[in-house]
This record gives structure tokens, C-alpha cells and sequence, in this order.
């Protein structure tokens, strides 16, 4: 699925804006024939989460209904019309003009519906009906009723469009996909290039590198719907942390002596790999350092904000970051294309928080996994910043895990063999489903939810723990998540829980002895910023206040702190 451009063969606009909202508690919306249109809407803005954008029904978590109005911005007779959703959570129906287009299961990744025949010149009306109610057999799945709204996720479940609405044409002969996979031999960067073609015959493709001084072109003629070409970049500029080199590669499609489609992308050139106990980033071993993080923000919640990707990347250069894992979730693909251009390196994870592995949900948990992580590689195989793919955040321990993960790190291989793949666990050493990872991430809160207040025992237990791990299965560890609730304000000597000085303390100590441990390969800290949550007894303010920054990202001690140790 590439992403919509415009040029002179391919073109979209960008439906965000306020649309018509209807909520609909009783559930009556489908039976009344709200798809043709509805009344009695208010107005909404897309995208954003519903759940803070009124005075009322902040824990509504669906159905709900949205539709706009727009007329055919184009007419080109050789092109295909689709609409493409960047993301809605959780189920998605879509309707134009009073006819199903297709239905959508899974937030944070991207779908889309040719709708060519559908479209007409003057008025159309889009409608959609979302439906963010928890599930036990979705993925993420619903958990305790110790928790208001029910999750088994430690994060607020919002709801709604959170991602652009684009409307977008392509040629209908032409490009369907590209695949671009590097390799470095010596001074020289390899870049292979696979392209999916509809129906082509009697045409060529160009391809185009230019960048840094270097123009290479390279032209063949297309024999079948897939092609595979390559270009070698002598003296190439290597993409890496310090310096995030980036091509400017065209494809071109030609026929006779006419181009009939184009499109362009960033490529950056550089290998990632596991050997030994080392993470090794164009052939020389790299340390992370950064966060897990969430998109989440008073108002918008998880909706699409540019200028808060801005900050976020500000703050993480500021700290001396160089990484961060898409916890629990794909993040938008403009984040996705800053890493790239900033120099960030990213573990890209699909939605499958807390998996229970129940007997009447696993076969359905499993199949929702199989389409997020086809989702997830189709839509961010190409970005250089992606140097590892996760599968589960925190999965419940069961003995039919070891068979699930097995089939699910099979397909992620078969999908794409350039990349290491983990799990991230909380039940790291009994759980064996880490026999098929190539890193071991682990997130632990000793020193928090066991062995509160007593930070130097829990440094103990997790040095011998992590010891305890590497024994087991002798590949790298990552330590993905550790952290400390801290209400920003508050302060105490000596250090007590709550207080800046306590995390400041508990992060200082953690990292130490990741940096005592020679196959530790990353510190995540969790998390970058406070973040909302379900009510509880265990959230005051339905907050998660391990953020060394604050939710409107103003910095407590902690982050002066990793400022001082991940720049010296």
C-alpha cells in the first residue's frame, strides 16, 4: 500500500476537517439506515479521539457515526478513485452514497477501498460507523473489571478516525507496490529493488537514484507483474544515527514515449543485523537508548498531531535518545518518516497487548496478529529507522503461547528476513515463546510493583534475572520498559516513591546495571511522557505518571538526568 502522492499521474486530497457526529448508544443507527445520512449530528474534528473532544461521554467507547460530504475532485479516465483511512479504532464500516465499501477490524494501521465506480461527479456523502467497544476476542482484548473502561492494557482505549482521511487516484495500470531491501559490500551500498505492476505489457521501468553528487538511472523492460532490479551506489553515503543519509529514488513506468505513472521515496542505505550478543547497525555494534512512548494528548487523544511529533522529536534530541519502540501500536506514518530524516532507530510493534491466549479466543487472536503484522510490514518495510519488528507487548504466560509465537515469527520472516524479531515479556524466563526471537526485550518494575520503595534489592533481583535470562538462551537483551510513577512537584529527601527524587534514583540505578551487563544491547525507559489511562485505584487521575516529561511535556528531574548520561 504506498502512500497517496501527487504528481502528474497520481494525486489525493485530504478530507480532515469537521464532519458530522452522532453517537449511538442504542445501537440503532444500522436498523434506522443511518448509512444513507443521519440527523441530529454535532460537529466533529478528524482526525481525533471523540473521547475529550466533549463536555460529556468521555467513556463512550461506541458505535458511533461520522459522515461528510464532498464532491469528485478530479476526472481522469485512466485512474482509479480510492479512500484511504490512516486509522480508526476499533471496527470500521464505511458506506458512499448508501452502499457498503467495506468493513475494517484493528486501529493504527492503514486500509483503504477502491471506489472508482461509486463516486459520482456532484455530492457524495461518506459515512462511517466506528465501534471502540472492548472485546475479550479483539486484540488488543478486554481485560479486569478492576478497570473503568474494562482494558487489559495499561492505556486509555480512545476511539474514532485518528488518522488523515485521504481520497486519492492512481493510474489503473501502474504501480501497486515497491519493495526496497540494502545491503553494503566494502565502500559500495546495494539497493534492491522489487516492483508489483498491474497488467503491464510493452513497458519499461526507470529507475532514478539521485543524492550526495550521484545520479544513477537504470532502465528494464517489464516481463511480469513482479520485477526485481538493482542499483549499485559506489561511495555511497550509509544512513545511521548521526548521520541519516537519505536517496531520492523515482520509479518511472513507461510506454512508447510516454511515462504513465510515477511515484518517488527516501531510501536509506544501511544493514541491521544480530550477531552474537551485539546489535549491529552497518556492521558496527549500536547501543538504544530512549523510550517506549504513546500517542496520546489532552483533547486530540490519539489523534494526528504534527506539531506534538515535532516536540516529541525535539525533546527526544534534547535528551540524547536514539531510539524509541512504537508501544503498543503502530504509530502514524509520518512519525515513521521523521525517524527516518531525524536518525532515530525504531522497534516497530503490532497492537497485540496483553494476549490471554483464552481457548475461545486464541484461533481469532491469532488470525487479528497474522493481518496486523502484514499490515504493519506492507505499510513500513521501507523506512530505514525500522530495525526491528515486535509481536507482543507483555503476552499472558501459557503453555500454548510457545505454538503461537512460533507460527507468528515464521510469518514475520517469511514476510521480510532482513530485520530481528522480539517479544517483548514480562514472564521472561519461564515463558518459552522467546526461543524465537532474535532479541529479548523484558520490562521489569522491581523496585515499584514488587519490592516498593527498596530500590537497591531491586537492582539485585534484576541483575540476577537478567544473568538468569542470558544463560537460558545466550542471545541480546534489551530492558524495554522500567519506570516509576512521579507526580511532578513533588519532593522528598531521602528519595520515597512518587517523588522526582525516587525515579531520578530508580532510572540512575536501572541503567547501571544494563551497562554492567555486556549482551544488554538498549535501555527503554517507560515512558517518554505521562500518559491517560482507565480509572483505577492504581491510576490517580486515570494517569500513568511514569513520564519523565509531563503529559504537556514539561520535564521533572529525571530528564536532566538521562540528558547528562546518554550525551557524555
Amino acid at each position: 500500500m504506498l502512500y497517496p502522492q501527487r504528481n502528474k499521474f497520481r494525486h489525493y486530497i485530504d478530507l480532515s476537517g469537521f464532519w458530522d457526529f452522532r453517537f449511538d448508544p442504542d445501537d440503532k443507527g444500522v436498523g434506522e439506515n443511518w448509512r444513507t445520512g443521519f440527523n441530529n449530528s454535532c460537529p466533529i474534528a478528524v482526525p481525533a479521539s471523540w473521547n475529550d473532544q466533549f463536555a460529556d461521554d468521555r467513556d463512550f467507547l461506541g458505535p458511533a457515526w461520522y459522515q461528510i460530504k464532498f464532491k469528485k475532485p478530479w476526472d481522469r479516465e485512466n485512474g482509479k478513485t480510492l479512500i484511504r483511512f490512516g486509522s480508526v479504532n476499533y471496527l470500521s464500516d464505511v458506506w458512499l452514497n448508501g452502499e457498503l465499501i467495506g468493513r475494517h477490524e484493528g486501529g493504527h494501521l492503514p486500509f483503504e477501498f477502491d471506489i472508482s465506480n461509486k463516486i459520482v461527479s456532484e455530492d457524495n456523502l461518506l459515512v462511517v460507523r466506528v465501534d471502540g467497544r472492548l472485546s475479550d476476542k479483539h486484540v488488543p482484548p478486554s481485560g479486569t473489571p478492576m478497570n473503568y473502561p474494562q482494558t487489559n492494557f495499561d492505556f486509555y482505549p480512545f476511539c474514532g478516525i485518528h488518522r488523515p482521511v485521504l481520497l486519492h487516484t492512481i493510474p489503473k495500470k501502474g504501480l501497486r507496490d515497491i519493495t526496497v531491501q540494502t545491503s553494503i559490500k566494502d565502500t559500495t551500498g546495494i539497493i534492491d529493488v522489487t516492483l508489483e505492476t498491474n497488467g503491464l505489457n510493452e513497458a519499461y521501468t526507470t529507475l532514478t537514484l539521485k543524492g550526495f553528487g550521484t545520479e544513477i538511472i537504470d532502465t528494464s523492460k517489464i516481463e511480469n507483474d513482479i520485477q526485481k532490479m538493482a542499483l549499485e551506489v559506489n561511495g555511497a553515503k550509509f544512513w545511521n544515527t548521526e548521520s541519516p543519509n537519505l536517496y531520492d529514488l523515482t520509479v518511472d513506468i513507461v510506454k512508447g514515449d510516454f511515462i504513465i505513472d510515477s511515484y518517488s521515496l527516501k531510501v536509506g542505505i544501511r544493514t541491521i543485523e544480530v550477531k552474537d550478543d551485539k546489535l549491529l547497525l552497518n556492521s558496527k555494534p549500536i547501543y538504544l537508548t530512549g523510550f517506549g512512548r504513546h500517542e496520546d494528548f489532552p483533547i486530540t487523544g490519539r489523534g494526528y498531531v504534527p506539531a506534538l511529533i515535532i516536540k516529541d522529536y525535539s525533546l527526544m534530541k534534547w535528551i540524547g535518545a536514539n531510539s524509541f519502540r512504537t508501544s503498543h501500536y503502530p504509530y502514524s506514518e509520518q512519525m515513521m518518516d521523521l525517524a527516518d530524516r531525524l536518525g532515530f532507530l525504531v522497534i516497530d510493534e503490532i497492537p497485540a497487548v496483553g494476549l490471554t491466549f483464552g481457548k475461545n479466543v486464541i484461533e481469532r487472536q491469532l488470525e487479528l496478529c497474522h493481518q496486523y503484522i502484514e499490515e504493519l510490514i506492507k505499510r513500513d518495510k521501507n523506512h530505514p529507522s525500522v530495525i526491528m519488528w515486535s509481536l507482543a507487548n507483555e503476552p499472558h504466560s501459557s503453555l500454548k503461547s510457545k505454538e503461537f509465537f512460533k507460527e507468528l515469527y515464521n510469518k514475520t520472516r517469511a514476510l521480510d528476513n532482513t530485520r530481528p524479531i522480539t517479544i517483548v515479556h514480562m514472564m521472561a524466563v519461564k515463558d518459552k515463546a522467546f526461543e524465537f526471537c532474535d532479541v529479548l526485550c523484558i520490562n521489569r518494575y522491581y523496585g515499584w510493583y514488587m519490592q516498593p520503595g527498596k530500590i537497591d534489592e531491586a537492582c539485585e533481583i534484576l541483575s540476577k534475572e537478567m544473568d538468569k535470562l542470558y544463560e537460558k538462551h545466550r542471545k541480546p537483551i534489551i530492558l524495554s520498559e522500567f519506570g516509576a510513577d512521579t507526580i511532578p512537584g513533588w519532593h522528598s529527601q531521602p528519595p520515597e516513591m512518587f517523588s522526582e527524587e525516587y525515579q531520578t534514583e530508580f532510572l540512575r540505578k536501572y541503567i547501571g546495571v544494563c551497562r554492567s551487563k555486556p549482551y544488554v544491547i538498549g535501555e527503554h525507559v517507560w515512558n517518554l511522557c505521562d500518559f491517560k489511562t482507565s480509572q483505577g485505584i492504581m491510576r490517580m487521575g486515570s494517569m500513568n505518571h511514569k513520564g519523565v516529561f509531563t503529559r504537556d511535556r514539561r520535564p521533572k528531574m529525571a530528564a536532566h538526568m538521562l540528558c547528562k548520561i546518554w550525551k557524555k
